[in-house]
């Protein structure tokens, strides 16, 4: 029975390549007969002749170990014939004609070869891929800065460059690449141009950060609204320590808020921030020098960090925590992608304690998990934190009104300034509880942060003379400095305000009579008083006609003229007795 096999073709080559799946021994059948076992026998022998000569020509083309190589050398060196050392190393004579006529053809001597590292025997007696020495390859290198020019431009693709490639070797006589060939030669060419850097990471130096790109959800219980959440990412390279926290948006005042939850949950503070290029960090992106965000500065400032972003589309300078981001993907969303959550808190309950579980599990072909690196080498070498928590910082630029206030737009609010620097312009730097006010580089006011809509916010010392004596107007005043003056003019005044009309219609009256009492000499303005006080007089103009008419010196100088004294008086009764008689009756 012959030994089945299997036929294969190439489709490239068109050669038949014959592959065994059997090579059996032999079986003759004792039913065959004479010739046709003779038959079979002579069959089988051909067959495994061919498989013995397939087997060598495949063989031919396995590169031999460098040790096995080095035997053969000093085989060769001892005299011995090609047909014993392909005996004692198990090769093919083929293989040992080769080996050695190329030593015959080479420059260096058996010696010089044996105390060769295999490496470089190996480069002696194989020149490498030719592939990397045709003329086809060499002139697509000579290409391959325009590729790499023209592949990122938007509408460019492989295919359209692989089409421009071979009208450009036809038109210069060239036999091009086949698509395949060309894409894994340009792949090849671009990874040899971007090469990159193993990182070695100091204890306590950085602290990456970053938002994952896909976001959280929750539910709101009374409007049934799905609110997306964005996930705030830090990592601190050394230990590779992951923190993990929802925000509610990527706005400046959440990026902080996260900033400051992430150094209170590691206990410390590293030495260099690296972020993103996102707007709550960085105002303007530039390679060499970016704008920050003054409340980012602050915040430095604040724990003594140095804030340096990432470039712009350059992840690997932050590799560490883009694969952080990665884990989060595996570790934290996927665990909850069956959870439903109705709060904020809740929501960020979970993934905390999914990334505290990602932290103490056991990292790849390492004995330790990230905690356990973390607290044993990078938490001693962080900064620890300042005793007053950071509060952000708003910063507006406002000109102080006529009337000594500034008005805090945000809170719809106004704040009061010294009256000399009205018409000035003033900074205005306010947290969540004070507003301070700076004017030529001094704070001239500082006030507790009111949200009252349309409120004032005024201290009494930075208003003028006459404004501050406007605002203190009271009976109490009045009678204070009626007091000072004179006896008689607090019961004027006492008079004046026991009128039943709101004490703010008579302070026009006590400052018109003060007025009469600075213009007035003390003793016209005290007898003036006294009149206005006997005859029940308490307006502003009886005691202005008093003085004005002199009319309480007329009336005291008539009171003091009596008439004089003598015997010719009549009296009441000699008027009873006169009769009047007229010529006419």
């Amino acid at each position: 029975m012959l030994t089945p096999f299997i036929f294969c073709f190439s489709a490239n080559k068109g050669e038949e390549v014959l592959i065994a799946t059997n090579a059996a021994a032999v079986l003759v059948r004792s039913m065959l007969t004479p010739l046709r076992c003779v038959f079979v026998f002579f069959a089988d022998l051909v067959f495994i002749s061919y498989i013995h000569k397939y087997q060598r020509t495949k063989m031919a083309g396995i590169v031999k170990r460098m040790s096995q190589i080095k035997q053969l050398l000093q085989m060769h060196r001892q005299g011995m014939g090609r047909k014993q050392i392909a005996r004692a190393l198990g090769i093919s004579k083929t293989t040992v004609k080769s080996y050695l006529d190329k030593l015959e053809t080479g420059r260096l001597e058996i010696d010089r070869l044996l105390e060769m590292d295999d490496p470089l025997l190996t480069g002696q007696f194989h020149a490498g891929n030719p592939a990397y020495k045709d003329p086809r390859y060499l002139y697509l290198e000579s290409r391959i800065e325009n590729y790499l020019r023209e592949l990122p431009r938007r509408g460019v693709t492989r295919n359209l460059l692989w089409q421009e490639y071979r009208s450009e070797c036809v038109r210069v006589g060239q036999t091009g690449y086949s698509y395949t060939q060309f894409c894994y030669h340009l792949n090849q060419l671009m990874v040899a141009r971007t090469p990159s850097a193993v990182l070695v990471h100091q204890p306590g130096e950085k602290l990456y950060v970053d938002y994952a790109g896909d976001r959280l959800h929750y539910v709101d219980r009374d409007t049934g609204e799905v609110i997306q959440c964005p996930v705030f990412v830090a990592c601190l390279p050394f230990s590779d320590y992951c923190f993990a926290m929802v925000c509610r948006s990527q706005s400046t005042d959440e990026f902080v808020e996260a900033l400051v939850s992430c150094l209170t949950h590691i206990d410390g503070t590293p030495r260099i921030l690296v972020p993103d290029n996102l707007k709550a960090a960085v105002i303007r992106a530039n390679r060499y020098q970016p704008e920050l965000n003054q409340v980012l500065e602050d915040f430095a400032n604040h724990y003594g960090m140095t804030v340096l972003p990432a470039r712009v589309c350059k992840p690997r300078d932050k590799a560490l925590c883009e694969n952080q981001v990665k884990l989060v993907y595996s570790r934290v969303y996927a665990h909850l992608r069956n959870r439903q959550f109705f709060d904020l808190p809740s929501l960020r309950e979970a993934v905390s304690i999914r990334v505290r579980e990602h932290n103490q599990t056991r990292m790849q072909q390492k004995p330790y998990c990230r905690q356990e690196l973390f607290l044993a080498e990078e938490h001693p070498a962080l900064t620890p934190l300042p005793e007053e928590p950071f509060r952000i910082k708003h910063y507006r630029q406002y000109t102080v009104a006529k009337n000594g206030h500034i008005y805090l737009s945000e809170d719809r609010h106004y704040y009061s300034v010294p009256y000399c620097w009205i018409g000035q312009k003033a900074q205005v730097i306010y947290t969540a509880t004070v507003v301070s006010i700076y004017v030529r580089n001094q704070c001239v006011a500082t006030h507790v942060r009111n949200m009252t809509g349309g409120g004032y916010s005024s201290v009494k010392e930075h208003l003028s003379s006459h404004h501050q004596h406007w605002m203190d107007r009271s009976p109490d005043y009045y009678m204070a400095i009626a007091g000072e003056k004179s006896e008689n003019l607090v019961r004027l005044f006492e008079g004046i305000f026991a009128d039943n009309r709101p004490p703010e219609h008579h302070y026009r009256t006590c400052d018109g009579v003060l007025s009469l009492q600075r213009k007035t000499p003390p003793d016209v303005f005290e007898r003036a008083v006294e009149t206005a006080l006997k005859n029940e007089m308490y307006s502003y103009p009886s005691v202005m006609n008093l003085i004005k008419n002199d009319a309480c010196n007329r009336l005291e100088q008539t009171v003091e003229k009596l008439l004089p004294q003598h015997e010719n008086i009549r009296g009441k009764e000699y008027y009873r007795s006169l009769s009047i008689h007229f010529d006419n009756e």
